[in-house]
């Protein structure tokens, strides 16, 4: 069992976990939209370990145990992304919440890995604060230099579309029914994905009194955070863009341009994979990440 802890980045209290690895390759986690830390599988993490990574996560503000930013209401969170002003907070804020959790952690460099938009915002803590990062891996995520209608044609519609159209009671068993409709929206479109696949980020929510998948006003928040800190360009960091193959949210197009804007960048396709993070495919995120921090 790990132990939650807590620092600040201004007057936000941000969570974070170690979970593990002590002695290795520090590795920071950044999960996605609407998800907390708890949303990291336990075995991916544990593929991390193995592979000589010290491993920890934290939950971005308006998600998990992080604090929540009080606005008023925003709408659905697409319509936050087209808006010209940001919401609550500025992209910026959140990059320097992951580095209070690098200082709170004492890691002065760390290798960064961020899956859906905790990989635009390691994009963006690679561009903001360079001295940080030994390695970036962004996966499954919209290159940082789109602007929303460039962002709007890396993301398929459809799915967006379903998501908005789910409405589960707000119980044990509807959290885990709703888990289970976004799991299976957001696997590969051949993969069956089912209850054993979300019941542990479900129950690890629950366990802490949070369901972060819930609050769409947080999301909203979250994705309308404008950016003013620069390209891509002025990433120096050697860069991983990894991309789903069978992602059914985001078209590899972002990945491409994403590898095509940084200097350093490697592009590579997980073969099979989907933006649901499914337990076939931990050992080769995971043997990736150790490949890209070994060369680099």
């Amino acid at each position: 069992m790990t132990t939650t802890r807590f620092t600040h980045n201004g007057e936000v209290r941000l969570a974070y976990e170690d979970l593990g690895g002590a002695g290795g390759e520090p590795l920071l986690l950044v999960m996605g939209l609407g998800t907390s830390r708890f949303w990291w599988p336990d075995g991916l993490v544990r593929e991390l370990v193995a592979r000589g990574f010290h491993v920890a996560a934290y939950d971005q503000r308006d998600a998990g145990e992080s604090g929540r930013v009080t606005a008023p209401p925003t709408g659905h969170p697409v319509s936050a992304l087209l808006r010209r002003t940001a919401p609550a907070y500025r992209a910026e804020d959140l990059t320097d919440d992951a580095v209070a959790v690098l200082d709170a952690l004492g890691w002065p460099r760390a290798h960064l890995f961020g899956h859906s938009l905790g990989g635009l915002v390691a994009q963006r803590v690679a561009i903001r604060h360079p001295d940080r990062l030994s390695t970036l891996t962004s996966s499954s995520a919209m290159p940082s230099d789109a602007g929303p209608l460039d962002a709007l044609r890396h993301v398929r519609p459809g799915p967006v579309l379903r998501m908005g159209r789910l409405h589960f009671p707000d119980t044990p068993e509807g959290n885990l029914a709703l888990a289970v409709a976004i799991a299976r929206i957001l696997a590969a479109p051949e993969r069956a994905a089912g209850p054993e696949d979300v019941r542990e980020f479900v129950d690890r929510e629950a366990a802490h009194g949070v369901a972060s998948f819930r609050d769409t006003q947080a999301q909203s928040r979250q994705i309308g955070a404008k950016w003013s800190g620069g390209p891509l360009a002025r990433i120096a960091a050697p860069t991983l863009a990894l991309h789903a193959e069978r992602d059914p949210l985001i078209r590899p197009s972002a990945a491409r341009a994403l590898a095509a804007a940084t200097p350093n960048a490697r592009l590579h396709v997980m073969p099979g994979a989907g933006h649901l993070l499914t337990g076939e495919h931990w050992a080769p995120y995971a043997d990736e990440l150790h490949a890209h921090a070994m060369s680099s």
